[in-house]
């Protein structure tokens, strides 16, 4: 029989043991703001000649002259704002529908496959994929894609000008092959997530498998799968390799998806390494930061919106 003090001394141990892994514990949740906080200084600090320079006016200024020192991202965010909603217009339809079908209507032996081959999509480097686009996509968008949209369409101009197969239309499908599989892994969690009791209750009531996924399952998961295309968001305005093999790299703001343009990713992966002035380098270093404050948004709304559907409902169905 164990005495007192033995006990005691073990009690001790174990409530030391456990103060030290909540001390652990919460220093690694203190690192990540503090690495982001610290990477947001570094940019600043780099920045700053061009944030003094040229202040504001580098976001709503298209001019981007090396040469002259005269730096302004508008036709990058421009790019990259188009390439990434027409990447979502696309992404985000096909995305909701796989993730209904795989929560809701697929079988059992067949949900592992298909997920299985989801996820294996989104493992893909992206210079593969733009190299994919670069042999495959690019050929039949100016061949096939670009011409038949510009019979069909040409009056409208989106859809104006020579298929050149390189350009806003290319770099958009071929981020929506890149964010997919980002809606479909979070959309299918959050789905899933809805409470039986939800479904048996629009069934008891007479609805179909579809009318209770509508009425019952989509505005329980509203949040969730809000929180899925932020994500993919966030994901089609940082990427870089694949898209600056495909968009044309040309700074210029057209209203057709046929003409070439520019992301801001794309021109940092481009230009930092021949950038000689200190002005050049704060400017592409301005712009990284753009993207960073832009991207680091974006994530954490969608973080919030996805932890009100695991935390509880977003509103009840009428």
């Amino acid at each position: 029989m164990g005495s007192p003090q033995g006990g005691r001394l073990v009690r001790d141990t174990a409530r030391t043991g456990d103060q030290w892994f909540r001390l652990l514990l919460a220093a690694m949740a203190a690192a990540v703001p503090f690495v982001i906080g610290t990477m947001v200084v570094a940019l600043i600090a780099a920045a700053w000649p061009a944030i003094l320079r040229f202040g504001a006016r580098f976001l709503i200024t298209t001019t981007w002259d090396p040469v002259a020192s005269q730096f302004g991202v508008l036709s990058f965010v421009y790019g990259t704002v188009v390439s990434s909603a027409l990447a979502l217009l696309i992404a985000v339809p096909l995305g909701l529908g796989v993730s209904i079908f795989l929560s809701e209507l697929v079988p059992g032996w067949l949900r592992t496959p298909i997920s299985f081959l989801v996820e294996l999509l989104a493992a893909i480097p992206s210079v593969v994929i733009g190299l994919w686009g670069i042999f495959v996509l690019v050929p039949w968008v100016r061949t096939t894609a670009e011409p038949a949209l510009q019979a069909s369409l040409g009056f409208l101009p989106l859809f104006r000008g020579p298929p050149l197969g390189l350009g806003l239309l290319t770099a958009g499908l071929i981020l929506s092959v890149m964010v997919v599989p980002f809606v479909v892994a979070v959309s299918t969690a959050v789905m899933r997530a809805v409470p039986t009791a939800q479904r048996e209750a629009a069934q008891a009531l007479g609805a179909t498998r579809w009318e209770t996924t509508r009425t019952a399952v989509l505005p329980y998961a509203r949040s969730g799968i809000l929180g899925a295309i932020f994500l993919a968001l966030a994901r089609a305005l940082g990427e870089t390799m694949a898209v600056t093999m495909v968009i044309g790299n040309v700074a210029q703001i057209r209203v057709s998806l046929f003409a070439p343009a520019y992301t801001i990713p794309a021109v940092i992966a481009n230009e930092f390494a021949e950038a000689t002035g200190d002005l050049y380098v704060a400017a592409l270093v301005y712009a990284g930061l753009v993207l960073l404050v832009v991207t680091v948004a974006m994530n954490a709304l969608a973080r919030l919106l996805v932890n009100r559907v695991v935390q509880g409902p977003s509103f009840i169905a009428e």
